[in-house]
């Protein structure tokens, strides 16, 4: 699978793959695609109307910047809460909003079928290889707990690391789990490991030389990433849906981060399980067999994906130019230009990864996302793809372009209310006078607080799904206290995004190193060395309020200042494991992940501290001791 490919290469078709134009799967799609557009539409254009009936007609540059770019955030943020009321409704229909595939993924039987073979590659680059051996011996004891004799599915590392030292380790490891594999009797998958010595293209070129060496091998490919962990059962169910889906290129799994104790950790593992539902309910809906590919836990084709999935290199130089970064999204629309259909499943169950332990190193990684989407601004007018293929490029595009928007909103809405001594559109309409001034702040705070207030009352209709969050009073609490950390974190975020576009479309280009996943604690020297800009924002805002002596102004943008004058004590303090252990003590920031655990993230919590992982006993055990301690739901 090469990776040099121009912008019009041809496209290997698949007779039978393509849905015919004008069938009522296409007409469906459209209306579900209407659905969710049309009220964004509908919504940003009563926002736009609003504030210039609240505000009058612009009266100078000044005035006209912010209500346009009032008008463009607004936009954004209009589409955001709107995929969450699209997701309520389609978690309302049930099984009437689901494919097919998702429907079957409840019943297919979680049992090698013997028709195909699979491999799941677990790709890394200078990682822990004592935690990436230790994930891959819980999904072998996963496998063999499935029943079967094991040679469905071969677990397969492979390894892009170029530190000598490093790699001695990982050859180690693999020394170790094959002698372990050899004394754990049958039903154990075949353990294969391979370094490349040249690792052009980074993760997609290591994806490829697999394709290209071992792919006659195997039918499927589920691919991991060092931080993964998937069950047993759902490989094979995975695997056994895509036998029986010969139209299906790649389906996509939804991993929820877990497994880490320091407060920004826990804090973030809590969000993302209260408020990602509804809107991957949303995505699956609209999305159909358009689906996007999210580079992990996720099952291929590898037929398909080998034959469809070659990699442009882009035009120019880096960082816009150059070998594609944030590769699989691309792949997927690949695969789908092609005819192979790109199914997410939002409910799969059994699929983990790890998150990044502390602010500074979750701004790295954003920093190196956000060039990756960049790029993507050369690779939308590629010719053939879908129009659902390219607006997943696009999302990805605006959702840090919006963050450049909302700085400057701010910025300069301060500067013109400093001027005038009246909030106007930096306040929302909230200190407006007249009907239309109120009616622009209802509309808009119901636009921000929808997101939130949705996905809270979604989770609060269930017993099941309150006792997951460990009942209502816990729920209630940690939601409480996740908003106030989001009020001052979002300031440092956004002024961060925005820099790192910034610094993109200038010609600074990012360092793609291996990522720190340990609970670490940041110094405070690191913090202050690295968040200095946000320090220098928080003091040029403090000033500007200082200099206006208008109260209510520096009232209103009081939050903002204090975020970016606390950026690195944020990351200090939230970095620390003990808070995190403290906070889950107290039933603080509780997940399903810790009121039902599953057995292998307790199976995993016990190799990675050296105990040997035993099939069923101790990790139910502890799973049974966690249900009984659990407190009624309120």
């Amino acid at each position: 699978m090469s990776q040099r490919l121009s912008h019009d290469a041809p496209v290997v078709e698949i007779p039978g793959r393509e849905i015919p134009n004008g069938s009522d799967s296409e007409r469906s799609l459209l209306g579900r695609r209407l659905m969710l557009a049309l009220p964004t539409l509908a919504m940003a254009a009563l926002i736009a109307t609003l504030a210039t009936m609240a505000y009058g007609p612009p009266a100078g540059w000044l005035a006209g910047a912010v209500l346009v770019l009032f008008c463009l955030v607004m936009a954004w943020q209009s589409f955001v809460a709107w995929q969450y009321v699209y997701g309520l409704v389609a978690d309302g229909l049930g099984d009437r909003a689901k494919s097919d595939l998702e429907i079957r993924s409840l019943t297919v039987p979680a049992k090698a079928s013997g028709r195909s073979r699979t491999a799941a590659v677990v790709a890394i680059h200078a990682e822990d290889a004592v935690a990436v051996f230790a994930a891959l011996r819980v999904m072998a004891r996963s496998l063999q707990r499935e029943g079967g004799d094991g040679s469905d599915i071969d677990l397969f590392v492979l390894s892009d690391t170029r530190d000598g030292a490093i790699a001695a380790l990982e050859e180690h490891e693999f020394s170790r789990i094959t002698a372990w594999a050899a004394q754990n009797g049958a039903g154990l998958p075949r353990l294969r490991y391979r370094r490349r010595r040249d690792n052009a293209g980074r993760k997609a070129g290591n994806i490829a030389e697999f394709c290209r060496t071992y792919g006659a091998e195997y039918d499927f490919m589920i691919v991991l990433d060092a931080d993964s962990l998937m069950t047993g059962a759902a490989m094979r169910r995975l695997a056994r849906l895509m036998e029986e889906s010969p139209r299906v290129g790649l389906i996509q799994t939804v991993s929820y981060a877990t497994g880490r104790d320091t407060l920004f950790a826990r804090i973030q593992q809590f969000a993302v399980r209260l408020y990602a539902p509804l809107s991957i309910r949303c995505l699956e809906t609209w999305q159909g067999p358009d689906g996007s590919y999210w580079g992990h836990n996720a099952i291929l084709r590898v037929e398909a994906f080998a034959n469809n999935a070659e990699l442009p290199v882009l035009p120019g130089k880096a960082p816009l130019g150059g070998e594609i970064l944030c590769h699989d999204i691309v792949e997927g629309a690949l695969l789908r230009r092609a005819g192979w259909e790109v199914r997410l499943l939002p409910e799969m169950g059994g699929t983990w990864e790890e998150m990044p332990t502390n602010l500074v190193d979750l701004l790295g990684r954003e920093r190196r996302w956000c060039q990756g989407n960049m790029q993507h601004l050369r690779v939308v007018p590629m010719p053939g793809l879908r129009p659902a293929s390219r607006w997943h490029l696009a999302v990805g595009i605006l959702s840090y372009m919006a963050c450049p928007l909302w700085v400057a909103f701010l910025a300069l809405g301060t500067v013109q209310a400093a001027a005038t001594g009246d909030l106007g559109l930096l306040g929302y309409g909230l200190t407006g006078t007249g009907a239309a001034a109120h009616a622009l702040a209802l509309v808009v705070l119901t636009v921000l607080a929808l997101p939130k207030l949705l996905s809270l009352g979604h989770v609060l209709a269930s017993p099941e799904r309150r006792a997951a969050f460990g009942g209502t009073a816990s729920l209630l609490k940690s939601a409480a206290l996740e908003q106030v950390v989001w009020v001052l974190l979002w300031p440092v975020m956004t002024l961060f995004a925005a820099g790192a576009v910034a610094t993109t479309f200038v010609g600074r280009v990012v360092r793609w190193d291996a990522q720190v996943r340990d609970d670490r604690q940041v110094p405070w020297a690191e913090a202050c060395r690295l968040q200095v800009d946000t320090l220098v924002a928080g003091a040029l805002l403090a000033g500007i309020l200082a200099y206006a002596a208008d109260p209510w102004l520096a009232l209103w943008m009081a939050p903002v200042a204090l975020g970016l004058l606390s950026s690195p004590a944020q990351s200090v303090l939230t970095s620390r494991a003990d808070l995190g252990r403290r906070a889950q003590e107290r039933g603080l920031f509780l997940t399903v992940d810790d009121t039902d655990r599953a057995p292998d993230l307790v199976a995993l919590a016990q190799s990675r501290g050296g105990a040997e992982v035993r099939p069923d006993r101790p990790a139910l055990a502890e799973t049974a001791a966690l249900r009984a301690s659990e407190a009624p739901v309120s």
